[in-house]
């Protein structure tokens, strides 16, 4: 691993940031009912850490204190000023790395921009890319440089367990639309050197209908403390997932740990079907939860399973409590709870 290191997402945290749903954007049209869903969010964040909450302007800063003068923690609330495209700042937002000393850097966390093209440029990007770099010219992490990288990668492409493996897919890292001049090999050698990682487990398999961002691994498999991994299965040979998500449960009983020890692997179900207005299947799944200091955010979707995700999460990180939320808002613009939250090291914010 060297002198750096991506941090599991359950180690200290300082805060989450957030950029807030705003009318310029896609966002337009479901604005009242995201807002109530960032409103729970931001709540149940701010009772354990900061939350960092994005503005687009002075009148949205001040829209948003008026939503969020009654339910959150006024000390652990922060705001900030920059323009952005849309709100999945999981994929906008910087990547912490850990220094463990040496000459790599003399500052204990270093911030990564990596380039960001709207998920394969599908998507208006160009506020989005300059985020970052914005809020570090605002002094929002004022210990922390920033590295600017050309590659292109979203935060929610990539697990860590904090001990130097990562987890993805090729479905979306080896995908021409991000990295078309790297090979897989390639792409492997440049997130071994960026992350300071030992090595990639790469999944080939597993999809959900309506993901646009070609396959993000925290929609379908998530690292946990203790060597285990959580994953969306389906059980119903009906539904479309079926087969590939089952070949994926093999690809992953088939993975060990850096000692060669099998995986403790865990199944969360996947919530019924749910439509937008067009009739196109919206791409929901609890692997989308959110580490945060004490507590896992959960997303839920006023369906059967939610309680058995619940469960299955709590067994997990059975020293934190678990809080569902529910996120059908959230779907409307095809993401959940983790794309819509980059976390921050304790240390990193102030």
């Amino acid at each position: 691993m060297g002198n750096i290191h991506l941090p599991a997402e359950w180690e200290q945290q300082s805060g989450v940031m957030l950029v807030w749903p705003h009318s310029q954007s896609d966002w337009a049209g479901h604005l009242l009912a995201v807002e109530e869903t960032y409103r729970e969010i931001v709540s149940a964040i701010s009772q354990h850490e900061i939350a960092l909450v994005v503005c687009f302007d002075d009148a949205h800063r001040k829209h948003i204190g008026q939503q969020l003068t009654a339910v959150s923690t006024i000390d652990n609330l922060r705001f900030a000023i920059a323009p952005s495209n849309d709100s999945w700042v999981r994929d906008t937002g910087p990547i912490t790395l850990r220094s463990s000393g040496g000459n790599y850097t003399p500052f204990e966390y270093q911030l990564l921009d990596f380039t960001f093209n709207g998920w394969g440029e599908k998507h208006p990007s160009t506020l989005d890319n300059l985020l970052t770099r914005h809020l570090h010219s605002d002094h929002h992490f004022p210990h922390c440089p920033v590295r600017t990288r050309p590659m292109v990668l979203e935060g929610g492409s990539i697990e860590s367990d904090g001990q130097g493996t990562l987890l993805t897919t090729t479905r979306c890292l080896n995908n021409a639309n991000r990295n078309p001049d790297l090979s897989l090999r390639e792409t492997e050698n440049r997130l071994k050197n960026e992350f300071g990682a030992d090595r990639v487990l790469w999944l080939t398999q597993g999809f959900l209908l309506g993901d646009d961002t070609d396959g993000h691994i925290d929609t379908l498999a998530r690292f946990c403390p203790d060597n285990t991994i959580v994953y969306s299965a389906c059980t119903d040979p009906s539904d479309v997932h079926y087969p590939s998500l089952g070949n994926m449960a093999v690809e992953l009983a088939a993975f060990t740990t850096a000692d060669g020890q099998p995986y403790r692997l865990k199944p969360l179900p996947i919530p019924a079907a749910i439509y937008n207005a067009e009739g196109a299947r919206l791409p929901a799944n609890y692997a989308n939860f959110l580490v945060i200091n004490n507590a896992v955010l959960v997303p839920t979707y006023n369906d059967p399973n939610d309680k058995m995700a619940l469960q299955t999460i709590a067994a997990s990180f059975p020293r934190r409590t678990i809080t569902g939320i529910d996120c059908r808002s959230l779907l409307q613009q095809l993401g959940s709870l983790h794309c819509a939250t980059m976390q921050f090291p304790f240390g990193v914010l102030q």
